[in-house]
């Protein structure tokens, strides 16, 4: 525990902090926006939000306080076996995200045509949030400082398991939170495949390009 405890301590001390800082809080805000526009133009979201929005729907509770609830309870395991993981980002993430899509989300309703939006609008709302999104998650985990604990529970789930790849669980479990959101009533479409398939990729090409700018 003591040497998580450390770990975790160290988070709070990275080179260029400043960089780091800013650049977590613009990928975060972008994140949430994007997740807002995702909503908006009905092609799907990502598994977590996915998951989410099917309770947030069902309960009349805001998304970004489920998004919260559903975090703060992944955070306890985090917490209680590897707080290495854990840091400025994790509770950024867990807070952030959800009530910045609440409220770009109410910003953009009102602006949405009576006859609703044209499949060609949608579909260039969802290509440019779709490619912020991808670069915000990469930058989001380039920064490291910590991820959110729905992304912390398959490291410690392989972790534990040791023989399986984490991912394998992984994909078990976007999988598993994919299925409830979608039985929830939340649309999986054509946003869930592309993260499912992409996100990975381009964190390692972002990766490989900036970040000298945080070392």
């Amino acid at each position: 525990m003591s040497v998580n405890f450390q770990s975790a301590v160290r988070q709070l001390i990275r080179p260029r902090m400043g960089r780091r800082l800013l650049a977590l809080a613009v990928s975060l805000t972008v994140i949430g926006a994007c997740v807002a526009v995702f909503k908006t133009v009905g092609f799907g979201t990502d598994p977590c939000s996915t998951f989410t929005l099917g309770v947030s729907a069902h309960t009349g509770v805001s998304f970004g306080t489920c998004q919260m609830l559903f975090n703060l309870i992944m955070f306890v395991p985090v917490l209680r076996y590897d707080l290495s993981r854990v840091g400025i980002g994790t509770v950024g993430n867990m807070v952030g995200v959800g009530y910045i899509a609440d409220f770009c989300m109410a910003r953009i309703q009102p602006l949405i045509p009576a006859e609703g939006l044209s499949l060609t609008a949608r579909a260039v709302m969802f290509a440019v949030s779709m490619a912020a999104f991808l670069v915000a998650a990469a930058f989001y985990m380039v920064v490291d400082l910590g991820v959110a604990p729905y992304d912390a529970m398959p490291q410690l789930i392989a972790a534990r398991l040791g023989r399986w790849s984490y991912r394998r669980v992984r994909m078990a479990w976007d999988l598993s939170v994919l299925s409830v959101g979608f039985l929830l009533g939340s649309t999986v479409g054509l946003t869930t495949v592309i993260t499912g398939f992409f996100l990975g990729p381009v964190i390692v090409f972002v990766s490989d390009h900036v970040r000298g700018w945080f070392e």
